[in-house]
């Protein structure tokens, strides 16, 4: 240890200290402010905090927002602490549509702008634009945050629009929006589909596309973040008298039992995530399912939806910020 130099002790020090308290080190001087703000230490702390003790729920309702530790050894929340939005909103009508290591891909419902928020450090990012880039409109289109191989943080938003699909690509490094060529079959674009948000997991998006009636058709939609190519595959097995509305879940699996079936009446356009070993199902209804799995200790969440009477979301705490 006597050998290290000083720069580097505090560095691998600082890459392990939780988001809010490399906030309040940024103060300490100017040498340890502009280490801090560095893409290289920012990527490494964002690496380090992937545990169970960064993870937080957001809930938001008509009249608060607020943020809660999970208490992963009884399925709960611990105590809650109230949210301040940094950005104008109309009665907390914010919907969170993606997510990423700590940043909020989030749609303010009465303008139907975009914003990437990180309500960790409070930083947020407006992605509307003058000609039309950036607003959201809920049923016909879809979103996904991601990043890619050279850790830039990107937006994909798919829209339908009468009947024409445009696909839009955000780049935080450039922060502008740019057009890329989308081929796909016809009756997709239809609104008797419905598109899920993107799943990241392994460089690729993933979007389920699910037609509205039973017995419709299923499939899922593949982005390569790196080459932005699209290709479809085949949706899992589903019975054939059934209406799916399929969300895929990003979890790092060693072995995976038998999955034990969830009932229907819950309907589970849900919230989860995993830790421990375990893996948490929780319905809009606050039902919490538990499935254990052999794994590692490792959390990742990625689909956001409304529960318990809120609209929510879990995420890691992190210093990743919305702009450059």
């Amino acid at each position: 240890m006597a050998d290290l130099p000083t720069h580097t002790i505090v560095f691998e020090i600082l890459t392990r200290l939780p988001a809010k308290d490399v906030g309040r080190s940024k103060s300490v001087c100017k040498q340890w402010y502009a280490l801090l703000s560095t893409q290289d230490f920012v990527r490494i702390h964002c690496s380090r905090s992937v545990v169970s003790s960064n993870q937080r729920v957001l809930l938001i309702d008509d009249l608060t927002c607020s943020v809660r530790p999970i208490i992963s050894n009884n399925n709960d929340y611990g105590p809650s602490s109230i949210v301040t939005f940094p950005f104008h909103h109309q009665n907390n009508d914010v919907s969170i549509l993606s997510h990423l290591n700590g940043l909020l891909c989030v749609c303010l419902n009465h303008t139907y702008e975009l914003l990437l928020w990180n309500p960790t450090t409070t930083a947020f990012k407006r992605l509307s634009t003058p000609d039309s880039h950036g607003f959201y409109i809920n049923n016909l289109d879809a979103i996904g945050l991601y990043v890619d191989a050279d850790d830039d943080y990107k937006v994909l938003h798919i829209k339908r629009r009468s009947g024409v699909l445009g696909v839009y690509v955000y780049s935080r490094e450039v922060d502008s929006w740019r057009n890329i060529p989308f081929i796909t079959r016809q009756e997709y674009l239809s609104p008797h589909f419905n598109w899920s948000a993107g799943t990241f997991c392994g460089g690729t998006l993933y979007f389920t596309v699910c037609e509205c009636w039973i017995g419709g058709t299923n499939v899922v939609i593949c982005f390569d973040v790196n080459s932005e190519q699209f290709k479809e595959i085949s949706f899992p097995p589903v019975p054939s008298n059934g209406m799916v509305q399929g969300v895929l879940v990003n979890i790092k699996v060693l072995s995976c039992p038998p999955i034990p079936p969830i009932s229907l009446s819950l309907w589970c356009d849900i919230t989860h995530y995993v830790t421990n070993g375990n893996w948490f199902v929780m319905t809009k209804l606050g039902k919490l399912f538990t499935i254990e799995m052999d794994m590692k200790p490792f959390e990742c969440f990625y689909p956001v939806s409304w529960f318990r009477g809120f609209k929510g979301a879990v995420f890691v705490q992190t210093i990743v910020s919305p702009s450059i």
